[in-house]
């Protein structure tokens, strides 16, 4: 019997569902989508790599948020397999972020600005790791912990432990699980906000968004039982991840910037360039970290996180 014959369609279920049946569904939806997206990544389809990372940390997030559901001795093995396949894809994605960033930074000045070979520099700062990363998540989609993870993953749709917190109603159950990632991204944020600038605060800020990812991820989840309440709540709370993860990529590449000018440098290079590209990635970084603290207070609105009590 497949996991489609025994999981509840996500416009049946209610607040009086079972919490593992609305999970379930959920969890079923990320795990095709997972299955789909496998061949464009082999394909090295556009995006691809992003959205199947994206698709991992859901179905992770899933499991994380609400424990109870399923015993720890089957999700344990799912939850650190969806973290290597995520940071096995994450490499690769990493690479496609920052050699973007760069390119159409130098793209973006004035052509008396680009000075030297730096567009040809930036192509072989990247090439190599490019490569490797590809490599990687070839080998990570052709290993038996890939196959075993997809199986883990059929199993649990196909026969979810019913645990007492699994059987009962999801209105009961669920708003909890997201309350509780909703109340981990609050605590991030607001230490993140305590912190001064520096290293030390981009390090806060990257773990809030974390936080701020499994939040959005668990309202996804209730959606089909909290409709529009949980709809503006993970409108907002991605708006919030978002803002953190441009603010995350812009710090990396400051530094990706800056090693590309010593590198100029040292080979004789004018390294001219990539002071004006580290300076934008530094502007690009104040930018999104103030676009997420209005994200952020505008996520923490009483009526917004209100059906979460």
């Amino acid at each position: 019997m497949t996991s489609q014959t025994l999981i509840t369609k996500s416009a049946d279920l209610s607040a009086k569902s079972r919490a593992g049946e609305v999970v379930l569904a959920y969890l079923d939806g990320q795990a095709t989508r997972l299955r789909v997206l496998e061949p464009e990544v082999r394909a090295g389809t556009p995006d691809a790599v992003h959205q199947m990372r994206v698709t991992a940390r859901r179905l992770r997030a899933a499991l994380q948020v609400f424990p109870a559901l399923w015993p720890a001795p089957v999700t344990g093995p799912l939850k650190d397999d969806l973290q290597w396949l995520g940071r096995t894809l994450g490499e690769a994605r990493d690479v496609e972020v920052l050699s973007g960033y760069l390119e159409s930074g130098l793209e973006d000045l004035p052509a008396e600005l680009v000075l030297g070979p730096a567009k040809a520099r930036v192509t072989v700062q990247f090439a190599s790791r490019a490569a490797t990363a590809r490599e990687g998540v070839d080998e990570a989609l052709d290993s038996p912990r890939y196959l075993a993870l997809l199986a883990g993953l059929s199993e649990l749709l196909a026969a979810p432990p019913r645990t007492a917190a699994a059987l009962a109603p999801a209105g009961d159950v669920l708003p909890a699980g997201v309350a509780r990632a909703w109340q981990q991204t609050r605590r991030r944020m607001r230490r993140a906000e305590r912190t001064a600038a520096g290293p030390r605060r981009d390090e806060a800020l990257h773990e809030a968004r974390k936080a701020a990812r499994r939040a959005r991820y668990a309202a996804e989840a209730v959606t089909p039982v909290y409709g529009k309440k949980a709809r503006r709540f993970t409108k907002r709370i991605k708006a919030l991840a978002s803002a953190l993860g441009e603010q995350h990529d812009a710090v990396a590449a400051r530094a990706e910037a800056r090693d590309a000018g010593v590198q100029a440098h040292l080979a004789g290079e004018s390294a001219f360039s990539f002071g004006l590209l580290h300076e934008r990635a530094n502007a690009d970084a104040r930018a999104s970290a103030d676009r997420a603290r209005h994200a952020w207070h505008r996520a923490a609105k009483p009526k917004s996180v209100r059906w979460l009590r």
